[in-house]
């Protein structure tokens, strides 16, 4: 990223409403969004098939691995304002699995971007699923929009999202995994 170039967008957005960029608490903020936006996005040049691949292991277990509450914070690509929430992740191996801290970590690669809901939830379920091979993968996102709640509807509201693969499309499983995510 161009922070030097990006600071002088930040500097004009603050002067196209009205603010006076000269003023003591404003001065750094160009490079204060500068580094905040460097790290919102830093999900571009991640690859989440090296994440995965740094941590796969033979097993035998064939049951629901279910990593739950991780916490995400992206931001909404139509109003660049934050979308906060948790994300629910299960799988079902099929002869591997990931190291378990691999999983926030993919999350957070797709979240580190401008994002929607929708897209997030498949672009975390399709990299497990296309990555680990699994029998299924199921991901569920409940989050908070601030583009809805700061402006638009300005209503406190959560909104769920689901990506089912596999195993998952079944109704026993879908079943089993709602309520251990509750």
């Amino acid at each position: 990223m161009n922070n030097k170039k990006f600071e002088n967008l930040v500097t004009d957005m603050l002067s196209l409403i009205g603010e006076d960029t000269s003023r003591e608490g404003l001065i750094k903020t160009p490079s204060r969004v500068s580094k905040a936006y460097e790290f919102l996005t830093s999900g571009y040049d991640k690859d989440p098939k090296e994440i995965i691949n740094q941590a796969m292991f033979t097993s035998s277990n064939d049951e629901m691995v279910i990593v739950k509450d991780i916490d995400f914070y992206s931001m909404c690509e139509h109003h660049m304002l934050p979308i906060i929430g948790k994300v629910h992740v299960a799988y079902i191996p099929n002869g591997k699995v990931v190291g378990l801290s691999k999983i926030p970590r993919i999350v957070n690669i797709f979240a580190r971007r401008l994002q929607i809901q929708e897209q997030l939830t498949e672009q975390i379920a399709d990299a497990l699923n296309d990555n680990l091979n699994p029998k299924g993968v199921g991901v569920i996102i409940e989050a908070r929009h601030m583009c809805m709640e700061m402006r638009g509807v300005e209503k406190l509201s959560s909104t769920t999202t689901s990506a089912l693969r596999g195993e998952f499309k079944k109704h026993t499983t879908k079943k089993e995994f709602l309520s251990l995510i509750k």
